[in-house]
Protein backbone atom coordinates (compact mmCIF):
# COMPACT_ATOMS: atom_id res chain seq x y z
CA UNK A 1 0.00 0.00 0.00
CA UNK A 2 1.35 3.45 -0.84
CA UNK A 3 1.42 6.31 1.65
CA UNK A 4 -1.57 8.08 0.12
CA UNK A 5 -3.57 4.90 -0.55
CA UNK A 6 -3.76 5.75 -4.25
CA UNK A 7 -4.17 2.11 -5.27
CA UNK A 8 -7.33 1.71 -3.20
CA UNK A 9 -9.05 4.90 -4.25
CA UNK A 10 -10.84 3.49 -7.28
CA UNK A 11 -8.59 4.18 -10.25
CA UNK A 12 -10.17 3.99 -13.66
CA UNK A 13 -12.99 6.50 -13.37
CA UNK A 14 -13.24 9.06 -16.20
CA UNK A 15 -11.92 11.85 -14.00
CA UNK A 16 -8.72 10.09 -12.88
CA UNK A 17 -5.75 11.98 -14.21
CA UNK A 18 -7.73 15.15 -14.85
CA UNK A 19 -8.19 18.39 -12.99
CA UNK A 20 -11.14 20.66 -12.30
CA UNK A 21 -13.03 17.91 -10.50
CA UNK A 22 -16.70 18.31 -9.65
CA UNK A 23 -17.42 20.09 -6.41
CA UNK A 24 -21.16 19.38 -6.36
CA UNK A 25 -20.87 15.91 -4.84
CA UNK A 26 -22.84 14.06 -7.53
CA UNK A 27 -21.72 10.49 -8.04
CA UNK A 28 -21.20 8.77 -11.37
CA UNK A 29 -24.45 6.78 -11.13
CA UNK A 30 -26.45 9.98 -10.57
CA UNK A 31 -24.68 11.66 -13.49
CA UNK A 32 -25.34 8.77 -15.89
CA UNK A 33 -28.98 8.48 -14.82
CA UNK A 34 -29.47 12.21 -15.35
CA UNK A 35 -27.85 11.86 -18.81
CA UNK A 36 -30.27 9.13 -19.80
CA UNK A 37 -33.34 11.02 -18.53
CA UNK A 38 -32.21 14.24 -20.25
CA UNK A 39 -31.52 12.47 -23.54
CA UNK A 40 -34.93 10.81 -23.50
CA UNK A 41 -36.71 14.07 -22.59
CA UNK A 42 -35.00 15.91 -25.43
CA UNK A 43 -35.55 13.11 -27.90
CA UNK A 44 -31.80 12.73 -28.42
CA UNK A 45 -30.28 9.39 -29.24
CA UNK A 46 -28.83 7.93 -26.06
CA UNK A 47 -25.41 7.64 -27.73
CA UNK A 48 -25.25 11.43 -27.75
CA UNK A 49 -25.91 11.67 -24.04
CA UNK A 50 -22.31 10.98 -23.09
CA UNK A 51 -21.71 11.20 -19.39
CA UNK A 52 -23.67 14.40 -18.76
CA UNK A 53 -20.80 16.04 -16.97
CA UNK A 54 -20.53 19.78 -16.96
CA UNK A 55 -23.02 21.77 -19.00
CA UNK A 56 -26.51 20.19 -19.18
CA UNK A 57 -27.60 18.74 -22.52
CA UNK A 58 -29.97 21.01 -24.42
CA UNK A 59 -28.24 24.17 -23.15
CA UNK A 60 -27.39 26.92 -25.64
CA UNK A 61 -23.67 27.46 -26.11
CA UNK A 62 -22.42 30.11 -23.68
CA UNK A 63 -20.78 33.24 -25.08
CA UNK A 64 -17.07 33.16 -24.22
CA UNK A 65 -14.03 35.08 -25.39
CA UNK A 66 -10.66 33.35 -25.24
CA UNK A 67 -7.18 34.14 -26.54
CA UNK A 68 -5.31 32.58 -29.39
CA UNK A 69 -1.73 31.56 -28.63
CA UNK A 70 -0.49 35.01 -29.68
CA UNK A 71 -2.77 36.81 -27.21
CA UNK A 72 -5.43 37.95 -29.69
CA UNK A 73 -9.05 37.72 -28.45
CA UNK A 74 -11.23 35.10 -30.11
CA UNK A 75 -15.00 34.90 -29.56
CA UNK A 76 -16.10 31.25 -29.54
CA UNK A 77 -19.48 32.44 -30.81
CA UNK A 78 -17.98 32.99 -34.26
CA UNK A 79 -17.90 29.20 -34.73
CA UNK A 80 -21.41 28.50 -33.41
CA UNK A 81 -24.41 28.27 -35.75
CA UNK A 82 -22.49 27.46 -38.93
CA UNK A 83 -21.64 23.82 -38.35
CA UNK A 84 -21.32 21.50 -35.37
CA UNK A 85 -18.51 22.37 -32.94
CA UNK A 86 -16.41 20.05 -30.81
CA UNK A 87 -14.65 21.66 -27.84
CA UNK A 88 -12.03 19.78 -25.84
CA UNK A 89 -10.82 21.26 -22.56
CA UNK A 90 -7.19 20.27 -22.80
CA UNK A 91 -3.75 20.60 -21.24
CA UNK A 92 -0.31 19.57 -22.47
CA UNK A 93 0.34 17.67 -19.24
CA UNK A 94 -3.01 15.82 -19.09
CA UNK A 95 -2.62 12.02 -19.48
CA UNK A 96 -6.30 11.58 -20.41
CA UNK A 97 -5.95 14.21 -23.14
CA UNK A 98 -2.94 12.35 -24.54
CA UNK A 99 -4.90 9.08 -24.50
CA UNK A 100 -7.88 10.75 -26.23
CA UNK A 101 -5.71 12.44 -28.88
CA UNK A 102 -5.60 9.56 -31.43
CA UNK A 103 -9.40 9.32 -31.58
CA UNK A 104 -9.72 13.11 -31.85
CA UNK A 105 -7.19 13.20 -34.69
CA UNK A 106 -9.01 10.35 -36.48
CA UNK A 107 -12.37 12.10 -36.04
CA UNK A 108 -10.85 15.35 -37.30
CA UNK A 109 -9.44 13.56 -40.37
CA UNK A 110 -12.91 12.20 -41.15
CA UNK A 111 -15.17 15.11 -40.09
CA UNK A 112 -12.87 18.15 -39.91
CA UNK A 113 -14.38 19.80 -42.99
CA UNK A 114 -17.90 19.55 -41.50
CA UNK A 115 -17.20 20.05 -37.77
CA UNK A 116 -15.20 22.85 -36.15
CA UNK A 117 -12.72 21.32 -33.69
CA UNK A 118 -11.34 23.58 -30.94
CA UNK A 119 -8.93 22.63 -28.17
CA UNK A 120 -9.37 24.97 -25.20
CA UNK A 121 -6.06 25.08 -23.33
CA UNK A 122 -6.86 25.47 -19.64
CA UNK A 123 -4.89 28.05 -17.70
CA UNK A 124 -3.78 25.59 -14.99
CA UNK A 125 0.02 25.18 -14.94
CA UNK A 126 -0.01 26.27 -18.57
CA UNK A 127 0.95 29.33 -20.60
CA UNK A 128 0.63 30.15 -24.29
CA UNK A 129 4.41 29.69 -24.56
CA UNK A 130 4.29 26.20 -23.01
CA UNK A 131 1.42 25.25 -25.33
CA UNK A 132 3.35 26.51 -28.37
CA UNK A 133 6.41 24.47 -27.33
CA UNK A 134 4.26 21.38 -26.92
CA UNK A 135 2.52 21.87 -30.28
CA UNK A 136 5.87 22.33 -32.03
CA UNK A 137 6.80 18.81 -30.91
CA UNK A 138 3.32 17.24 -31.06
CA UNK A 139 1.04 19.26 -33.37
CA UNK A 140 -2.73 19.09 -33.28
CA UNK A 141 -4.56 19.41 -36.62
CA UNK A 142 -7.15 21.84 -35.24
CA UNK A 143 -7.48 25.23 -33.59
CA UNK A 144 -5.97 25.63 -30.10
CA UNK A 145 -7.09 28.54 -27.91
CA UNK A 146 -6.04 29.57 -24.39
CA UNK A 147 -8.41 30.11 -21.46
CA UNK A 148 -6.17 32.40 -19.38
CA UNK A 149 -8.72 33.46 -16.79
CA UNK A 150 -10.91 30.34 -16.75
CA UNK A 151 -13.89 32.00 -18.47
CA UNK A 152 -14.58 29.00 -20.73
CA UNK A 153 -14.00 26.52 -17.89
CA UNK A 154 -16.65 28.32 -15.84
CA UNK A 155 -19.09 28.95 -18.70
CA UNK A 156 -18.97 25.34 -19.92
CA UNK A 157 -18.76 23.96 -16.36
CA UNK A 158 -15.69 21.91 -17.30
CA UNK A 159 -15.17 19.40 -14.49
CA UNK A 160 -11.82 18.11 -15.76
CA UNK A 161 -9.38 18.19 -18.61
CA UNK A 162 -10.30 15.78 -21.43
CA UNK A 163 -13.84 17.22 -21.11
CA UNK A 164 -15.54 17.35 -24.50
CA UNK A 165 -18.61 19.38 -25.45
CA UNK A 166 -20.29 18.89 -28.84
CA UNK A 167 -22.64 21.58 -30.12
CA UNK A 168 -25.04 20.93 -32.98
CA UNK A 169 -25.47 23.31 -35.93
CA UNK A 170 -27.86 25.46 -33.88
CA UNK A 171 -25.34 25.84 -31.04
CA UNK A 172 -27.10 23.50 -28.60
CA UNK A 173 -25.14 21.16 -26.33
CA UNK A 174 -25.85 17.62 -27.57
CA UNK A 175 -22.96 15.76 -25.93
CA UNK A 176 -20.66 16.13 -22.94
CA UNK A 177 -18.15 13.63 -21.69
CA UNK A 178 -14.79 13.26 -20.03
CA UNK A 179 -12.00 10.74 -20.11
CA UNK A 180 -10.01 8.81 -22.65
CA UNK A 181 -12.73 6.32 -23.64
CA UNK A 182 -15.11 8.68 -25.46
CA UNK A 183 -16.29 7.53 -28.90
CA UNK A 184 -15.96 10.91 -30.57
CA UNK A 185 -16.46 9.59 -34.11
CA UNK A 186 -19.78 7.93 -33.20
CA UNK A 187 -21.04 11.14 -31.59
CA UNK A 188 -20.10 13.24 -34.62
CA UNK A 189 -21.64 10.72 -37.00
CA UNK A 190 -24.98 11.05 -35.17
CA UNK A 191 -24.73 14.85 -34.96
CA UNK A 192 -24.17 14.99 -38.72
CA UNK A 193 -27.10 12.64 -39.34
CA UNK A 194 -25.06 9.86 -40.92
Amino acid sequence: MDALDQEARGRGTPRDGGVLLRADGHGLVTIRLRALVTACALGLPVALAGQDVGLPLGTAAPAVTLDDLDGKSVNLGQYVGKQPVLLEFWATWCPLCKALEPSLKAAHAKYGTRVQFVAVGVGVNETPASIKRHLAAAPLPFLVLYDANGAAVRAYQAPTTSYIVVLDRAGTVVYTGAGAEQDVAAVLKKVLGE
